[in-house]
């Protein structure tokens, strides 16, 4: 069976036992604690918190997965992913563990026909209800079933405070050639034998901030199994690479590489990671995530990175890791359809990345050369853990390349340091995320407030103004029993007109008034999906739970608010009409002053295109297009070519704004009622955010007007100040700069001149040391340029000999050293080691060739000191080859 053949029996199995299939969600999740979605039951959360209600009871789902907690073993072990899709069936206050534990051993032994005799299960240390089911109900010999403490069969293992409970996990037996040969050899044992493929979680517990359990009034089904494992069970494959879903994509890579699969070990190793580490990328950037050197981006920086290395292993030194994006599509795009649409976009920017990496990667050779080089001069043959690790941190080096390039110069690395340093920076992730987090399930105060009283009804479309009934008050996750004057606040109402901050829209200010009370709203946002909290100052009297209050809306500030907004939606159909239909938003901002929009596009904006885009937005809003908007299901918004936000999660009803026959998207911001209110449109900036991501920024209505009257007031005072009418400024300024660009080739020749004329002068200044000419002297008025110029004459008319020059410049101190051909070959001396030590004298370090290298000092006052070192230094060189 294929993987699709596979996913598609799943979800028929659970369909008739009445699962509702649900789509894949992002591998963005829609939950601030996490990087990425790596579990199924990542999308139902608040469904298993209760916090959002559900239309069905049941669901079975292939979710697409990414963790990279163990990157360093993919490619090594025969069961580590960054990439896989995850099986699951769950249930929301429904069936529990008899059908849990019933159907997934149905599923497996009939409808996957897996022999019984190879199948071992674990429950829970106490779960004598698991057991029994398993034992009784399934019949599975006792000996088969394994009691497993919290670290295995308990989840979150963790003491994380919100829903958890025991989990049962299914294993095959492999054989004993692939185990650790003891006779307590079970499951949980860490050798390959048993092989875990699927995970009923059993949420049964409430875990309090104390870490007691109590029971859950809703008892919940959470299974994950990974299909990459089914396949590989199915058709008793020793590794998952073997599968469908990976082994083509494998040997393509193999074909790239000219590396043929099962040969060697490294070979292998190598298209391991190629294949899954392709796979991810070709997920994670349709998905939206781009490589960055922060959060998301900078995990899919490294996968890229740490595949174009083992291509580089094989002797690959071209980027090609791009070429691996259409077999991952093929294999991919029956289950998953928009992998075709982005196919070119994400080749597109692998292909910009692995250039990128090619860069740096030069760049961190150039780092490690010159740590050896300082080692050198300090008798170290140990390159220090700490600096390994900066060079796999910031250049993407790991650590056996490190190795493998100090080798060569003779070098060891500290290694135990390098993995210190390793975990220290792990510590500080897990600090901060946990800090950031609070657990996988956060619960808090609005979630208590969620569940009492209900959805905030936001009435803001309609009106902007109403009355409402205070229901709580909160200060720092805790409820307050009242606010007084001068306390800042977050109030929560039954309902309201305020937007709260959502979709990159800012959230609505404005005013909340009662009997005798006044309170100024300076922000409204969502703490949690369903409720609207109001960030408020209390300026007059006090207010308590319960009161009956007035709310108003800054209108003024919603107006220029939804003017930005609409502009958004006709930027975007503009920026698709003139780059093209694989535009997709990435992000954006849409605030009272100014609006940014963020999308996929690989190269940079022309200014002709920019002029073509802003001209279009503003056609359409000379149009006064009326802005339509309309509530229906996903499906009839789908079908009618909404655009939607990709990896958004969206209910099933959804309000749907257009524009004309131009524009129409699924959004829930706020809007004009016509086009044309947006009155103007001007695009301020454009550039890179982000590998393959753009940045636009723009202003709209007064802001725009204000921002070119600005710009024509700089013009008109520009243009006084060169005496020439406004439409002359740019000839004026072209013709002074060439002015400028000539007098200034005209200083540098007569001060090259000047210098030059000094050249005699100097060669009276020559020493002898061992019978080698050294000219070490200070130079005055002289650029870089006219150091070097300097030093190519002087050594010409010494002929032979050493010439070192230094001069203050731009502040620093600048030094340049030349070595004649015949002192290089008959006496060892290198112009690059030369300067290092005289630099270092003035603070400073450099290098380059044996016949000529420059350094920079941090002290120009030591530059007549580290001159007058030169002599020594080229002594103590002759004497260290032998040549004295």
């Amino acid at each position: 069976m294929t993987g699709h053949e596979l996913r598609t029996a799943f979800f028929d199995f659970f369909r008739e036992r009445g699962h509702s299939i649900q789509p894949s969600d992002s591998l963005v999740p829609n939950d601030p604690t996490m990087l990425f979605t790596i579990a199924g039951m990542v999308q139902f959360k608040p469904h298993f918190l209760g916090s959002i209600p559900l239309t069905f009871r049941r669901a079975v789902t292939s979710q697409k997965c990414l963790r990279v907690n163990d990157l360093e073993n993919v490619g090594r072990t025969n069961r580590h992913f960054t990439f896989f899709e995850m099986l699951g069936n769950f249930a929301f206050g429904d069936y529990f563990k008899k059908e849990a534990i019933e159907w997934a051993w149905e599923f497996i032994t009939e409808k996957m026909g897996i022999p019984t005799d190879n199948l071992w299960v674990s429950v829970y240390l106490d779960d004598d209800e698991a057991f029994k089911m398993w034992n009784e109900g399934v019949g599975i010999r006792s000996e088969r079933i394994v009691r497993l403490g919290m670290k295995d069969n308990f989840w979150p293992p963790e003491i994380i405070p919100g829903p958890c409970g025991p989990c049962s996990e299914m294993f095959i037996d492999l054989g004993l050639e692939v185990g650790c040969g003891e006779d307590t050899c079970q499951p949980g044992c860490d050798c390959d034998r048993f092989f875990e493929f699927w995970n009923l979680v059993f949420q049964q517990y409430d875990r309090d901030k104390a870490g007691e359990l109590h029971k859950l009034d809703m008892q919940n089904i959470d299974t994950g199994m990974c299909l990459e494992r089914l396949g590989m069970v199915v058709h008793g494959l020793s590794t998952v690479y073997d599968t469908a879903l990976l082994k083509p994509v494998i040997q393509h890579m193999g074909e790239l590489t000219d590396v043929e699969y099962g040969d060697s070990l490294e070979g292998d190793q190598a298209l391991r990671v190629l294949a899954d580490h392709v796979r991810c990328l070709t997920f994670a950037i349709s998905d939206g995530i781009m490589p960055s050197n922060e959060g998301r981006g900078y995990v899919l920086r490294r996968v890229l990175r740490r595949a174009a290395r083992y291509g580089n292993k094989v002797g690959m030194k071209q980027s090609f890791v791009h070429r691996g994006v259409g077999k991952v599509v093929d294999i991919m795009k029956e289950a998953y359809p928009e992998l075709a649409e982005k196919q070119e976009l994400v080749t597109r920017i692998i292909l910009s990345e692995e250039e990128r990496f090619q860069k740096t990667l030069e760049q961190g050779l150039d780092v490690l050369d010159s740590v050896t080089s300082q080692l050198k001069t300090q008798e170290i043959s140990v390159i220090p853990g700490k600096e390994a690790f900066v060079l796999y941190d910031t250049f993407g080096f790991p650590l056996d390349l490190t190795q493998n390039v100090a080798e060569e110069q003779g070098f060891t690395v500290d290694e135990p340091g390098f993995q210190k340093a390793m975990e220290e920076q792990r510590e500080r992730g897990r600090a901060a995320w946990q800090a950031a987090s609070g657990g996988i399930f956060q619960t808090g105060v609005y979630d208590e407030i969620l569940k009492e009283y209900g959805a905030t009804e936001f009435e803001g479309y309609e009106q902007l103004s109403l009355d409402a009934k205070l229901i709580a008050i909160v200060k720092d996750d805790e409820l307050l029993s009242g606010a007084k004057k001068g306390d800042e606040v977050e109030i929560v109402l039954d309902r309201t007109p305020f937007y709260g901050e959502v979709g990159g829209q800012a959230g609505d200010t404005g005013w909340i008034n009662g009997d005798g009370v006044k309170l100024q709203v300076t922000d409204s946002v969502h703490p949690v999906p369903d409720i609207i909290a109001h960030k408020c100052k209390v300026v007059e009297g006090s207010i308590s739970p319960g009161d009956s209050v007035s709310v108003e809306v800054d209108a003024e500030r919603r107006h220029r608010i939804a003017s930005n907004h609409t502009a958004t939606h006709i930027l975007q159909s503009a920026l698709r009409e003139v780059l093209g239909v694989h535009v997709a938003q990435a992000g954006s901002l849409v605030a009272p002053d100014r609006l940014r929009f963020d999308f996929n596009h690989y190269e940079a904006v022309s200014p002709e295109d920019l002029k073509g885009i802003e001209k279009l937005a503003n056609k359409r809003i000379r149009q006064n297009t009326q802005v339509s908007l309309a509530e229906m299901t996903i499906q009839e918004a789908k079908d009618k070519g909404a655009t939607a936000l990709f990896g958004e999660k969206y209910g099933d009803a959804v309000r749907v704004v257009q524009l004309d026959d131009y524009s129409m998207e699924l959004c829930g911001g706020t809007h004009l009622k016509a086009a044309g209110e947006i009155g103007e449109f001007k695009i301020i900036s454009e550039g890179s955010i982000a590998a393959g991501v753009r940045r636009v920024e723009a202003l709209t209505g007064e802001a725009a007007y204000l921002y070119e009257r600005q710009i024509e007031e700089e013009l008109l005072h520009a243009a006084d100040l060169l005496r020439v009418k406004p439409t002359g400024v740019t000839n004026r300024i072209e013709s002074l700069l060439q002015q400028n660009r000539d007098l200034e080739k005209e200083l540098e020749r007569l001060q090259q001149a000047k210098a030059l004329s000094q050249a005699d002068g100097l060669l009276n200044q020559v020493e002898m040391v061992d019978g080698v000419k050294v000219l070490a002297v200070p130079l005055e008025n002289v650029d870089r340029n006219g150091l070097r110029s300097m030093m190519d004459d002087l050594r010409a008319k010494v002929k032979s000999g050493v010439v070192v020059l230094g001069a203050g410049i731009d502040g620093k101190a600048a030094f340049i050293a030349g070595v004649t051909e015949d002192l290089i070959k008959e006496k060892g001396l290198k112009a690059g080691d030369i300067i290092r030590h005289v630099a270092k004298v003035a603070g400073g370090s450099g290098g380059g060739r044996p016949d000529m290298a420059q350094a920079g000092g941090k002290d120009p006052s030591k530059i007549a000191d580290a001159l007058a070192a030169a002599s020594g230094i080229v002594a103590e060189q002759l004497r260290a080859s032998g040549a004295s």
